[in-house]
């Protein structure tokens, strides 16, 4: 239980950051990097009771990687999820009950744009806090949440920058996305866990 509260807290902080610096942003607020340091700063509260995941792709690459149970995936995606859309709720509430309009999203450059930085953040999750060469290191949290930053930046405009099925969610109940594309982030972000966690298995063979 304890795992899966901390997974709740850690996705549910993430998310309402999100849609507190999205939803009617304030100004002077960069939203990427206010995203990026939550992450990073609730990947080292939880690093050691969960493994801080916040994000089913994670977990599915962990999976694959055989880091995690399918068991326990089951229980982490559903206190993600959860999470995700308490966390939707208060950032209405905080914002006031703003309304933004959900971002018209051409399908195929939205996969394309989540797939590869949701790989990316994936493989930098693997390889920083998993790794057998990467083991006891106390950069992990900042990797992981530069990655997430870093992504945002780079194609937050393009995509919306989820990255994380749970933040998709999120993403519909606050209306910054529409559930009728909910989909493409749910088949490009999974896909991207379950490739990111295969190449982990290929270049780092000797690490069962």
């Amino acid at each position: 239980m304890n795992k899966l509260i901390t997974e709740f807290i850690g996705t549910f902080f993430l998310v309402l950051t999100i849609g507190c610096t999205v939803i009617a942003p304030s100004a002077g607020v960069i939203a990427p990097l206010a995203i990026g340091f939550m992450l990073m700063v609730m990947v080292y509260a939880g690093g050691h009771v969960s493994g801080a995941h916040y994000n089913p792709a994670v977990t599915f690459g962990l999976v694959v990687r055989g880091r995690c149970s399918a068991q326990d995936a089951v229980g982490y995606v559903l206190a993600q999820v959860l999470g995700a859309v308490l966390a939707a709720l208060a950032a209405g509430a905080l914002k006031g009950g703003a309304a933004p309009s959900p971002a018209d999203v051409s399908t195929g450059i939205v996969y394309l744009a989540e797939f590869l930085f949701t790989f990316a953040l994936v493989y930098v999750v693997l390889n920083t806090a998993t790794a057998k060469g990467t083991s006891g290191n106390s950069f992990y949290g900042l990797a992981i949440g530069s990655t997430v930053m870093a992504s945002a930046f780079a194609v937050g405009s393009i995509s919306g920058g989820a990255f994380n099925p749970a933040v998709a969610v999120g993403a519909c109940v606050m209306g910054l996305s529409s559930w009728g594309s909910l989909w493409v982030y749910l088949l490009a972000n999974l896909t991207a866990g379950l490739f990111a966690g295969v190449v982990f298995r290929v270049v780092n063979p000797q690490d069962k």
